[in-house]
């Protein structure tokens, strides 16, 4: 799936995929591919995009369509 929310908040920030690559530490064709939906980042990766982009792990990359999990757990 697509991740339409990164690639939104990089644009808001006005970075390039390859601006917002550097500042995390990646290629550019990692963030491509992440934003493509081919590429499942791993948590460290997320936290860095998140900070970049000053959103939070919810806003970049959870799906609504995942079910949530009980309050019990």
């Amino acid at each position: 799936m697509k991740n339409l929310r990164l690639k939104s908040a990089r644009a808001a920030k006005d970075l390039s995929q390859q601006q917002l690559a550097d500042m995390v530490g990646v290629s550019r064709q990692t963030i491509n591919a992440i934003e493509k939906g081919d590429y499942n980042p791993t948590i460290r990766l997320c936290l860095s995009i998140c900070y970049a982009l000053d959103k939070s792990l919810d806003e970049l990359f959870w799906d609504e369509n995942t079910e949530k999990l009980p309050d019990t757990m």
